[in-house]
C-alpha cells in the first residue's frame, strides 16, 4: 500500500500514475468547447514555469503572489511555486486595488502572475507602493511587453535552462512538512486581513483526513466554480481531487454554473450556500407560480420524500409504501431537478458558511446528498463535516480524523491538531491571541457538541449581538428562517447594544413582482416597490410569519427594505459571500437611524 502523502508535492508527483492513461486531469471551456489537459501536459509545463521562476533568482520561501480567476494556468502557477519551494499568495480578483496593494506589500511579493490585461492594469497602477515587487507574469499576453513577462516567455525561458535544473523534482519533494507552502489573506468580515501562513502537513493532513470518510475516486469529475484564493475550494476542489483522481473543469463564473452544470455533467460539486438557496427558491417558486395539479403534485412529493428522509437518517428501513410513494414522486418532481444538475451529481458540499437545515434536508429528500462542513482558513479549512453515514442536517457533522474539537466554558469552539496553521505573518501577538499555550485554536464561532459527536454552530462569537436589556441573539439561524421565505432574497440582522433587534430585508423581487401583478399592480421599479405601503405590509407579514416561532426578545421589531442585493463590489461581501455586518450598517445607517428614532 501507498504511503499517504505527508507535502503537497508528494500529492502532486503521486497522481502521475493516476492520469497516466487517461486524457485529461482538467478542463477549461474556450470558444464555446470543453478542451482537456492532460497530466502530462500539466507536468510539463509545471516543470517549465518552475524552471523559469528559478531563472528569476527567486529564493526558497520568496513569496510569489497568485491573482487569477480559476483556470488551468492557476493550477499551474501554484504548483510551480510549490516545486520552487517558494511560497504562494493568492490574491482575490475582486479585491480593489488598494486591498491588493496591501496584500502585496504586506507578504512583501518578489512577483506575482496575472490572469489578464485589467488586472496588469490594477498591478500597474500600484506598483510604485511595492518595494519589493520586482516581476509580473502575465497568462494572457503577447510576447515582448515592456510591462510583464507572459507565462509563455517565462515557460520557454524555463524549458532552455531545464537541464540546469534537472533534478527540480527531487528538490521539490525535499520540502518538509512544516515549510509554509501559501500565505493566505483572511476576507476579513471585520478589521484588515490577515496573512494565515499555511504549511505543506497542514493542507495535506487535511486532504489525506477528508478523503478517509469522502468518497471520492478517478471516476468522479468536478465543476470548479468557488475562488481558488480560498482555501475550501484550494484544499477540497484543487488538491483533494488530485489526490482522488478525479477530472476537474474550470466554470467560466460563478454566474454561469447553472448553465455549464449540464454540459459538464459533474459527480461532485463544492459550493458556498448561496448556490443551494438559488437552486432551492428557483425550485420553490416554479412549482408554486405553476399553480394547480403541478403545485399540489410537487407539495406532495416534497412531503413524501421528507417522511422517507426521516427514516433514513435514524436508520430505520422506509415501509414499502413509503418507499413506492417515494419512488413515483420522485420521478414527477426530483428527477428533473437532477438532469438540470447534469444528471450524474452523487455528492454536493457545502462550506463557507451556514447552511439552511431545511435547504439540507431539501436536497437530500431530492436525492441530491448535500453534505455540510465547517472549517476556517486557519485550520486548512475542514474541521468536521457530514458524512453519506452520519449525515444530521443542523449541524456540520462529526470531526475529521486527527482533528479534535471542544467547547469552551463560554460556548466558543476550539480545536487543536496537523490542520492549525502556524500562525499569522508577522503578527505574533494576534498568533498567541489565536492558539493557546496548549495549542487550541479559537475559532470565533459559538457551538455545541450533541450526543452524536456531532457539531452545531449556533453562531459567529463576533455578531452575537447583544441588546441593551442584556439579551444575547444569534442572528444567522434568524435570517436563514427568511431565506426559505421565497419572498427574500436576503435579510441582515442588527441592532448591537440597541434596544431591540431589526433586520434589513432584501425581496426577491421576481417572486413580489409575480404576487403584484396578481393583486393587479402594473410594474414598478426596485425603488418604487421597497417605497410602497402595500408592498412594506405584504413583506412584514412575511416575515413575522416566518419568525413566528422566535422568543420575544429574538424577534426583529422593525424591518427596513432595501432595493439591491449586497454584493462584493460594494464592499458588503466578502469574496466568499459572507455578509461585512459593520459595512452594511454603516451603508445604511441613516435609515437605521430612523428606523429607531421612530419608537
Amino acid at each position: 500500500m501507498t504511503p499517504a502523502p505527508i507535502t503537497l508535492n508528494e500529492i502532486f508527483f503521486g497522481a502521475e500514475p493516476r492520469y497516466a492513461e487517461r486524457p485529461a486531469v482538467m478542463r477549461r471551456k474556450q470558444d464555446g468547447r470543453w478542451q482537456d489537459v492532460t497530466f502530462a501536459t500539466l507536468l510539463a509545463r509545471v516543470c517549465r514555469t518552475c524552471a523559469g521562476l528559478k531563472e528569476l533568482d527567486l529564493q526558497p520561501g520568496d513569496r510569489m503572489a497568485i491573482l487569477s480567476e480559476n483556470r488551468p494556468e492557476w493550477a499551474i502557477a501554484d504548483y510551480a511555486c510549490l516545486a520552487a519551494r517558494l511560497v504562494d499568495v493568492p490574491i482575490y480578483p475582486t479585491l480593489t486595488a488598494s486591498q491588493t496593494a496591501y496584500i502585496l506589500r504586506d507578504a512583501g511579493a518578489k512577483g506575482i502572475f496575472v490572469s489578464s490585461a485589467n488586472h496588469l492594469a490594477k498591478v500597474l497602477g500600484i506598483r510604485d507602493q511595492l518595494p519589493d515587487l520586482r516581476h509580473i507574469i502575465l497568462f494572457d499576453g503577447t510576447p515582448g511587453t515592456d510591462r510583464a513577462t507572459t507565462l509563455a516567455t517565462l515557460e520557454a525561458r524555463g524549458a532552455a535552462a531545464v537541464a540546469r535544473h534537472d533534478d527540480w523534482r527531487a528538490e521539490a519533494l525535499a520540502v518538509a512538512p512544516d515549510d509554509v507552502a501559501t500565505l493566505i489573506y483572511t476576507s476579513g468580515t471585520t478589521g484588515e486581513p490577515k496573512g494565515v501562513m499555511l504549511s505543506h502537513g497542514n493542507i495535506t493532513s487535511n486532504v489525506v483526513a477528508s478523503l478517509q470518510t469522502l468518497p471520492l475516486n478517478e471516476h468522479d469529475e468536478f465543476l470548479s466554480f468557488l475562488p481558488l484564493c480560498h482555501i475550501f475550494e484550494r484544499m477540497v476542489g484543487h488538491y483533494t481531487m488530485l489526490q482522488a483522481g478525479a477530472v476537474i473543469s474550470y466554470a467560466t463564473s460563478f454566474d454561469t454554473v447553472m448553465t455549464e452544470l449540464p454540459e459538464v455533467r459533474p459527480t461532485v460539486v463544492a459550493s458556498v450556500p448561496r448556490l443551494y438557496e438559488k437552486i432551492y427558491s428557483r425550485v420553490v417558486e416554479s412549482a408554486i407560480k405553476s399553480g394547480g395539479i403541478k403545485r399540489a403534485i410537487f407539495e406532495w412529493a416534497s412531503a413524501t420524500a421528507e417522511k422517507r428522509l426521516d427514516y433514513l437518517l435514524v436508520r430505520r428501513s422506509v415501509p414499502p409504501w413509503l418507499a413506492l410513494a417515494n419512488r413515483a414522486g420522485d420521478a414527477l418532481v426530483f428527477s428533473t431537478l437532477r438532469r438540470r444538475l447534469g444528471g450524474r451529481v452523487r455528492l454536493l458540499l457545502s462550506g463557507g458558511a451556514p447552511l439552511n437545515p431545511g435547504i439540507c434536508r431539501f436536497f437530500n429528500a431530492a436525492g441530491l446528498p448535500l453534505l455540510e462542513g465547517y472549517g476556517l482558513t486557519e485550520t486548512s479549512p475542514v474541521i468536521a463535516f457530514n458524512t453519506l453515514a452520519m449525515l444530521k442536517p443542523g449541524t456540520v457533522g462529526p470531526p475529521i480524523t486527527g482533528v479534535h474539537v471542544m467547547i469552551a466554558p463560554d460556548g466558543e469552539i476550539l480545536t487543536r491538531g496537523p490542520n492549525v496553521m502556524k500562525g499569522y505573518y508577522h503578527k505574533p501577538d494576534a498568533t498567541a491571541e489565536a492558539i493557546d499555550r496548549d495549542g487550541w485554536f479559537h475559532t470565533g464561532d459559538i457551538g455545541e457538541i450533541d450526543n452524536d459527536g456531532c457539531l452545531r454552530i449556533t453562531d459567529r462569537k463576533k455578531d452575537l449581538i447583544k441588546t441593551s436589556g442584556g439579551k444575547y441573539v444569534a442572528p444567522q439561524p434568524i435570517e436563514g428562517m427568511l431565506k426559505l421565505n421565497k419572498f427574500f432574497a436576503n435579510a441582515v440582522m442588527l441592532g448591537d447594544r440597541r434596544n431591540f433587534p431589526i433586520m434589513l430585508l432584501v425581496p426577491n423581487f421576481t417572486a413580489l413582482s409575480e404576487w403584484l401583478a396578481r393583486e393587479g399592480s402594473g410594474p414598478r421599479t426596485n425603488e418604487e416597490l421597497v417605497a410602497a405601503p402595500e408592498v412594506r405590509d405584504k413583506l412584514e407579514r412575511e416575515a413575522r410569519k416566518s419568525l413566528r416561532d422566535l422568543a420575544q426578545f429574538e424577534a426583529p421589531k422593525k424591518f427596513l427594505l432595501i432595493s439591491h442585493d449586497f454584493t462584493i463590489e460594494s464592499g458588503e461581501l466578502t469574496p466568499t459571500m459572507k455578509v461585512k455586518r459593520k459595512v452594511v450598517e454603516e451603508h445604511y445607517r441613516d435609515q437605521i437611524e430612523a428606523l429607531y428614532a421612530k419608537l
